[in-house]
């Protein structure tokens, strides 16, 4: 039997018990990929991370990212989370860190207090923006239990979209975004055989009042019913509204994870690069447990 090492925290907030938990293993050498899924089920948060060492060793290390059914990509949770734990052992560059995903490179910044102290992260997403189908309002109604008349299309239709992970967004109206609940059988009906979208079909839905965003994400086919905080859905978010006006950046404040009872705070932003939009998302975080796992 083998002891793995794990700590918690809660990420995207300043304060314990609030944000989007994630458990952050810091040398998952010897570790499966089936364990390190049956370890984020075991968990049963949103994310759990896997640190392993980098194949690049210019880089902080190599992260796996699991939700409780699946591999993911990039996410933006975990990365900051991640970042942040690394840092307090020592890892990085002075407050820059490189991490390896499968989606990329994620650069992270680790911002301090007056004091001096860490705080949190900001990450740099992997990838511009890029868009992929439109999804029928019907379709997203249906599956946030909302009405037609709740969607908001004026600036953009309900749209895939990513920086690294795809989500379906759509704007809805403030008291729509208070009231909206998945519904699992729609969330199944929309699926519409496509088998790409059979592990996670991602909606993330927003509210916007200036510059101030407030927004709720649903994956229920992923394991996830609801997301307290969504790093990657929130920087994409940035960049979508940086792509519908003329604006060369952007920066937007976000809550998330009210109506759970975990409230977020989110600051993301995005700027036309010559590659396209490049997003940014960051946060606090808030240490909480540390363990072992014996397999």
């Amino acid at each position: 039997m083998a002891a793995y090492d794990f700590v918690t925290l809660d990420v995207f907030t300043d304060r314990r018990f609030g944000g989007n938990p994630l458990a952050v293993f810091t040398d998952a050498r010897g570790l499966t990929a089936t364990q390190m899924q049956s370890l984020a089920r075991e968990f049963n948060y949103s994310e759990s991370t896997f640190v392993l060492p980098p194949a690049d060793p210019a880089h902080t290390a190599r992260v796996r990212i699991f939700t409780p059914t699946a591999e993911m990509p990039f996410a933006g949770h975990p990365s900051v989370g991640t970042g942040f734990v690394l840092a307090q052992m020592g890892r990085g560059d002075g407050d820059a860190l490189t991490l390896e995903v499968p989606a990329g490179l994620v650069e992270v910044t680790i911002t301090r207090d007056g004091d001096g102290a860490a705080r949190g992260g900001v990450i740099a997403a992997p990838r511009p923006l890029t868009f992929g189908d439109e999804l029928p309002v019907d379709i997203v109604a249906a599956c946030a239990g909302l009405e037609l008349g709740d969607v908001i299309v004026t600036g953009h239709k309900p749209v895939e979209a990513s920086v690294g992970v795809t989500f379906f967004f759509a704007e809805v109206t403030g008291e729509a975004l208070t009231r909206a609940a998945p519904d699992l059988a729609a969330f199944r009906a929309a699926l519409g055989g496509r088998a790409d979208m059979a592990e996670r079909l991602s909606l993330h839905l927003y509210a916007r009042e200036g510059q101030s965003l407030r927004a709720r994400m649903f994956a229920p086919l992923g394991g996830i019913i609801e997301d307290p905080a969504t790093g990657s859905a929130n920087a994409t978010l940035a960049a979508l509204l940086v792509s519908l006006g003329d604006a060369e950046s952007e920066a937007f404040t976000i809550t998330q994870g009210v109506e759970m009872g975990r409230p977020s705070l989110l600051q993301a932003s995005a700027r036309r690069m010559p590659d396209g939009i490049r997003a940014t998302v960051g946060g606090g975080c808030a240490p909480m447990f540390r363990g072992q796992a014996i397999l």
